[in-house]
C-alpha cells in the first residue's frame, strides 16, 4: 500500500484506491466526516453521503452527480445526512437514478426514519407519493448465512465488497445483536474497515479475511465512553493488529494525541483527501 496525493478520479489503471473523503467524527471542525470513495479501472463505490459529503467530493473535483453507486453503513446524519441533495440532484436536473446497494431490512430503516420527510412529497402521481426505488435502482446483496456475525456480499464491477454487522448504538449494546444496524465492510479481501463502531474485541478475529488484511481502518475516539471505540481500548488489541491500523472518524484534538497513537505501534491516522492505493493482486 501506498499512500498518495494527488486529485482522485472515478477511473484508474486497475488498482484498489480507498480514498477518504473526510476522516473526522460526526462533529470535527478540522475535517469533513468519514465517508470513503471505492474505485478500481472503471467502477466506484461511494459509502456514506453525509451533510459534508457534497462539499468533500467538490474538493477532489468531483460533483454528487458523478456518483453512480452507493452503500451507507447506518444512519447517524455524518452519514446520511447528504442523501437528500444525492437524489433530489439526480432525479430533477440528470434525471436518472443511482445504485445502491442495501438490504431489504434497511431500506425500511432509511427510507422512513431518514429520508422519506424529504423526498416522497416532491411529487403526487394517482394520488400517492415517491418511493425510495424511484430515487435508487437498488441493488440486493447476497446474505452470508454461514458468517459468524450477519452480514452479505455484492460486487461493483471488480469490486467485491463483504459487510458486517457492528456494535455501535446504542451506548448500552453489549453485543452486535443487540444493537441497531450498523456495518463495517472488507475490500476486495484485502482491506478492513470497521465502520463505526463501540470497542469489540472479537470482531477483528471474526470478520478478517484469511492470510490477514493488508490494512485495517478503525473508528476511534480520544475520550472513553460513548458509542465509538476508544483509542485507550483499541491500544489493548495485539500489535499484528495495530501495526496495521489506520484510526479514523476521530476528533480534532488528534495532534495532543499522536505520541500515544506512534508508542502504541499503530500505523497512523488516516489522512482526508488522500488515496490510499493497492496495486493489482
Amino acid at each position: 500500500m501506498r499512500i498518495v496525493n494527488a486529485p482522485v478520479s472515478l477511473r484508474n489503471d486497475g488498482q484498489l484506491w480507498v480514498y477518504f473523503l473526510g476522516c473526522g467524527s460526526a462533529f470535527s471542525k478540522r475535517h469533513h466526516q468519514t465517508n470513503v470513495l471505492i474505485v478500481k479501472g472503471d467502477d466506484h463505490l461511494l459509502v456514506d453521503c453525509g451533510t459534508t459529503c457534497s462539499g468533500s467530493l467538490s474538493l477532489g473535483g468531483l460533483s454528487i452527480l458523478d456518483i453512480r453507486n452507493i452503500m451507507v453503513t447506518h444512519s447517524h446524519a455524518d452519514h446520511v445526512g447528504g442523501l437528500e441533495e444525492l437524489i433530489l440532484m439526480n432525479r430533477y436536473v440528470t434525471r436518472s437514478k443511482p445504485r445502491i446497494f442495501i438490504t431489504r431490512t434497511y431500506q425500511k430503516i432509511l427510507w422512513n426514519q431518514s429520508i422519506r420527510g424529504g423526498a416522497e412529497y416532491n411529487e403526487r402521481h394517482d394520488g400517492v407519493g415517491l418511493r425510495f426505488e424511484d430515487y435508487f435502482e437498488v441493488v440486493r446483496p447476497r446474505r452470508k448465512p454461514n458468517a459468524p456475525r450477519e452480514g452479505s456480499a455484492f460486487d461493483v464491477g471488480g469490486i467485491h465488497v463483504r459487510t458486517f454487522r457492528t456494535r455501535h448504538y446504542p451506548e448500552q449494546a453489549t453485543t452486535w445483536q443487540d444493537a441497531m444496524y450498523t456495518i463495517g465492510f472488507v475490500i476486495d479481501e484485502r482491506v478492513v474497515f470497521s465502520g463505526d463502531t463501540q470497542f469489540d474485541a472479537d470482531m477483528l478475529p471474526e470478520i478478517e479475511p484469511a492470510g490477514g488484511a493488508e490494512a485495517i481502518f478503525h473508528d476511534t475516539q480520544f475520550f472513553p465512553g460513548g458509542i465509538h471505540a476508544s483509542l485507550d481500548q483499541i491500544s489493548t488489541l495485539p500489535e499484528s493488529y495495530r501495526s496495521r491500523m489506520h484510526l479514523v472518524h476521530y476528533g480534532d484534538n488528534f495532534d495532543d494525541k499522536r505520541g500515544q497513537i506512534a508508542d502504541n505501534g499503530f500505523a497512523g491516522l488516516t489522512e482526508e483527501q488522500r488515496i490510499y492505493e493497492f496495486p493489482p493482486e
